[in-house]
This record gives C-alpha cells, sequence and structure tokens, in this order.
C-alpha cells in the first residue's frame, strides 16, 4: 500500500508518524449560505443566511473560483469532506463540499465537526489574555509565579521563562512531547509535571521553535488560575459567551452533531481510518478543539472586532485583540516566514505591507487552515477530514492564491538561487531533532543535507527510541526505518524553498539558524529545530 504521509500537530506539520510513534475522492455537492454586512458591522454579522445550492450560487466570480479551487483539489488528492468559510468586504460565505465519512456519506455543511488542531492554541491565548485582563496573570510575569513546581531539564530556564514566552513559542525546550496521561482531569498536570525531562535547546526568548509542550503549560496555569479543568474555563471564559455552539473539546459533548470522520489516503483514495479521531486529553490546549468552519468564521470575526461578544458582552478590552497580533517574539519560518509569533498567532509579513495573522492545525485525517488580514477585513477557513487535505491547505494558505485575490496581499518574493559549492558548504551535515510520542519513548528524525547542482539535498529519517550521540556518529542500516527525499534551494542567506523530488519549489520555506559563534548551529523545518551535528 502507499500511504500518504502524516503531518505533525502544526500548522503544516513537516512530518510523517505512526499513530504509536506520534501517540503510537468524493462528490463535491454542498450547501452554501451567505450573508452581507457594511464593514462596520463585519464583527457582529448576524447568523442569518440566504441559502444556496451549487458552485458559483453567489454570482461572484471570487467564489465560484474558490468553489472550483476546492472541488478540483478533493478529487485530486483525496478528500472527502470540506467546509469553507470567508469573511470579504462585509460579505460572509459558508460552504460545505463532500461527505462526512466515505462509508457512512452524510453531507458536509457549515455546521459540521471536525477537529481544528493547532487553531486551538488561538483559543488557549485568548483565555489567558481574559484572565490578563481580570488582573489574575500578567504575560511578562515567570511561570512559576502561577505554578511554583514548574521545571524542565535546564533548571535556569524553568525559573526564568514567562507566560508570554509559552505563547509566543520562544520557551526553548523541546517542544513536540505528546505524552498520553488519559482521560481524567489531572491529564495536564500529570503533563507538565513530566516536562522535568525536556532538553533546552536555546535560552528562553532568544529563538522561536514551534512549542506544543509550551501551550500545555499555559493551559495549566489556566486551571490553576481558574480552580477548574482546561477545558471547562475556556468554555466559561470563550466558547459559551461567543455562542459557538459546535465547538466542544470532548467527543461526549458532540453526539448527535454531523462529525468528519477521519481518513487515511491509501493507494489515492481515502479510506476511513477512525483511530486518527482519538487524541489525548493531556495536549488539549494545544490541540483538542473540535469545531465547525461557522464557528470558526465566528472566531474570526470576533478578533477582527473590538472584543465584544455578538449580544454586546465585553470578553476582551478593544486593545487586548491588537495586543495578541502585533509585538512578535523571535522571528523566523513556520512553513512561511514570520515576523514571530504574538500571543499564539503567527504574524506573517507580507510584500505589499498588510499583515498576515494566521494559524491552522494538523491531526492524523483533519488539516486546516486559518487566517485573517485585518487591514482589509479578510478572513478565511479551512476544515477537511484527510490526510489530503494538507495539499489544498498548502494552496490556499501558504501560496498566494486566496491572499491576492481576496486581500490584495502576496508572499514575500522568494526566487531559487543555484549557489556555488562554497556557499552551500557552511550547511551540508547531520541535523537530528527528537519528539516524545504518546508512550514516552522517544522518536529521533536525522536529517542529511549535501551539495547537489547548486542546491541541498538529502533524506530525512525516522528512527525509534535511540541516545542522541549514538544517532550521530554510528554508521548503521537504516534500510527499515521509513524515510523521506529533502530538498532546499536558497532564496536569500540562511532561507531556503523546499523542493520536491523533481527539483520544483514547492512553496513552503524552511530557514538555517546560526549560533553565537555565527556558524550554522540549527535547521529550521516547520518550525521544528534540527542540530547541526559535529561529525
Amino acid at each position: 500500500m502507499n500511504r500518504c504521509p502524516r503531518a505533525g500537530d502544526t500548522d503544516g506539520g513537516p512530518v510523517r508518524w505512526s499513530r504509536r510513534g506520534f501517540l503510537g475522492a468524493a462528490s463535491a455537492a454542498g450547501c452554501a449560505t451567505l450573508s452581507l454586512t457594511t464593514p462596520a458591522a463585519q464583527a457582529a454579522a448576524p447568523r442569518s443566511a440566504v441559502q444556496g445550492g451549487g458552485t458559483g450560487d453567489t454570482g461572484n466570480p471570487l467564489f465560484s473560483a474558490l468553489d472550483a479551487k476546492i472541488e478540483t483539489a478533493m478529487k485530486a488528492y483525496a478528500i472527502p469532506g470540506a467546509a469553507v468559510g470567508v469573511l470579504w468586504n462585509g460579505v460572509e460565505y459558508v460552504k460545505g463540499y463532500g461527505v462526512t465519512n466515505v462509508d457512512h456519506p452524510v453531507p458536509v455543511d457549515g455546521d459540521t465537526v471536525f477537529r481544528v488542531g493547532s487553531t486551538t492554541k488561538t483559543f488557549t491565548g485568548t483565555a489567558v489574555m481574559r484572565l490578563v485582563e481580570q488582573g489574575k496573570v500578567e504575560l511578562d510575569a515567570p511561570v512559576r509565579r502561577y505554578l511554583p513546581d514548574f521545571t524542565v531539564a535546564d533548571p535556569f530556564a524553568a525559573a526564568q521563562v514567562t507566560v508570554r514566552q509559552l505563547l509566543d513559542h520562544s520557551a526553548g525546550w523541546l517542544g513536540d512531547d505528546y505524552q498520553d496521561f488519559g482521560p481524567g482531569d489531572d491529564a495536564l498536570a500529570r503533563f507538565v509535571a513530566s516536562m522535568a525531562r525536556l532538553p533546552q535547546l536555546n535560552a528562553p526568548g532568544k529563538v522561536f521553535a514551534y512549542n506544543n509542550a509550551a501551550l500545555c503549560v499555559a493551559g495549566r496555569i489556566i486551571e490553576v488560575v481558574t480552580g477548574t479543568t482546561y477545558e471547562a474555563a475556556v468554555r466559561k471564559l470563550i466558547i459559551d459567551p461567543l455562542g459557538l455552539d459546535h465547538s466542544r473539546f470532548s467527543s461526549d459533548e458532540i453526539v448527535g452533531f454531523d462529525v468528519a470522520a477521519s481518513h487515511d489516503v491509501v493507494d489515492g483514495k481515502a479510506v476511513l481510518e477512525p483511530s486518527l479521531w482519538l487524541q489525548p486529553r493531556s495536549l488539549a490546549p494545544t490541540g483538542g478543539l473540535m469545531s465547525s468552519v461557522r464557528d470558526q468564521l465566528s472566531w474570526a470575526r470576533f478578533h477582527l472586532g473590538d472584543g465584544e461578544a455578538p449580544d454586546g458582552t465585553r470578553l476582551l478590552s478593544r486593545a487586548s485583540p491588537q495586543r495578541m497580533r502585533s509585538a512578535p517574539g523571535p522571528g523566523g519560518t513556520l512553513v512561511v516566514e514570520l515576523d514571530g509569533m504574538g500571543v499564539t498567532w503567527m504574524l506573517r509579513p507580507t510584500a505589499q505591507g498588510p499583515r498576515v495573522v494566521q494559524h491552522g492545525g494538523t491531526w492524523p485525517g483533519q488539516i486546516s487552515g486559518f487566517l485573517m488580514v485585518p487591514a482589509r477585513g479578510f478572513a478565511l477557513t479551512l476544515l477537511t477530514n484527510s490526510e489530503g487535505g494538507t495539499q489544498l491547505r498548502n494552496e490556499l494558505f501558504t501560496d498566494d492564491w486566496a491572499l491576492d485575490r481576496f486581500a490584495g496581499v502576496t508572499n514575500l518574493p522568494a526566487a531559487a538561487k543555484v549557489l556555488s559549492g562554497e556557499d552551500l558548504a557552511p550547511y551540508e551535515g547531520r541535523y537530528l531533532a527528537q519528539r516524545i510520542g504518546d508512550d514516552g519513548a522517544v522518536e529521533d528524525v536525522v536529517v542529511e543535507l549535501n551539495r547537489h547542482d547548486g542546491r541541498l539535498r538529502g533524506t530525512r529519517t525516522f528512527r525509534g527510541s535511540a541516545d542522541a550521540d549514538q544517532v550521530a556518529t554510528e554508521e548503521e542500516d537504516t534500510a527499515a526505518d521509513p524515510t523521506d527525499e529533502v530538498g532546499l534551494a536558497f532564496y536569500r542567506t540562511d532561507f531556503a524553498l523546499d523542493l520536491a523530488p523533481d527539483g520544483t519549489p514547492v512553496g513552503t520555506r524552511s530557514d538555517f539558524v546560526r549560533g553565537p559563534d555565527g556558524k550554522v548551529a540549527w535547521w529550521r523545518d516547520h518550525g521544528r529545530l534540527y542540530r547541526r551535528q559535529v561529525l
């Protein structure tokens, strides 16, 4: 069988995993809803809408083109079901495509529930901001003010790291920790206690590296400050006041809803895989939310607004939504170039100047995207129920297709270059990253990069639990280990475009991070840091 690679729980995760390693085309008929509001009223737009049926039923060529783009991709990438939501020029567009489940097909609509993955982090960050405004949390306070026993492997980092650094992904320790501590109310507390083993990669606040574990710490702070579980706190602080009636954390709470089942891709076809749906409760703050595209569009409307709920209740001050998407931490790449992360929002520069505010999520069989351009009053959200959704998300959220058409902005320019061997030599070598699975076992990811025709070529190999020094020095047979090809073409110093096996740029970007001595110390791929090994 030829299985589609699976990605990590990120906005555009980089690598595949077995279910154990990590935790271990259908019809496109749909139902569209459209509502028209003035830009000033957009933040409080009503749910009422004119019902539509088929592709292009709004008569607007941009929405017709979007429909066609999604429908074509669903067939090409084996995506059984998808839902899209758009805010644009005072227009709200919501549409479902395809079916929830290839074995028991039900049409997808705007209220179908999907896993949204890491967009959950923005709910965690917003809940923290509510507590900031209530005087219960300070963003620049040390984590130990709220969690006195908090520790990671580096005692200095544990004592110095701040709440803000949890939320802007600059905490500095290994972030890919996916341990499962069961379904009990103590799952998150036990997860955070287990973080004493996590090695420090960089000092807090210095380097951006995507950090799922740090968001779990933020979730634990929410629990301690509110005196309840993370899920109950976020529902009280955010979900219920906003009327997000199809957004929940527990599968028990979505009984009776239409739910988009998870699908793998096998030999080019979508195959139902129920085991992909399961997620540890200990990861709730970093990726546990289930939601509908209509609710996700309401989420966008709230963050483009002035902090009020639809009923006029003030949840945040007028300044807080802007605070969340400003003052970025350290920058770099996470599929696209970033100015850095604000309070859980990716802050993405454009060639024209207006900033893109973005997230999205990846969970096996559930791929989503979410972006806003506040200066243009534009938002786009997409939910899919297949591993193939990664390709569609890249086309709509990584490339310029949607941003250019709807918001008039594009990525920073990047033209692939051919460099000399001398220029490429500082980047050659073996790079190592690690992650921790649901059972606590460590998986090593080893990347070999070598010069080839003016670019870097190599392999990424996924290995089971091993000692990092051993992996860095052994010349062992890795034929049984899953391996992917890696290709990079530089477009400016330290920044590269990812290449397909045929040498074609695929649109995603990565970069190299230098140490205090000015030499290349890390390769940052999909926000993860791979340490350059000295052989």
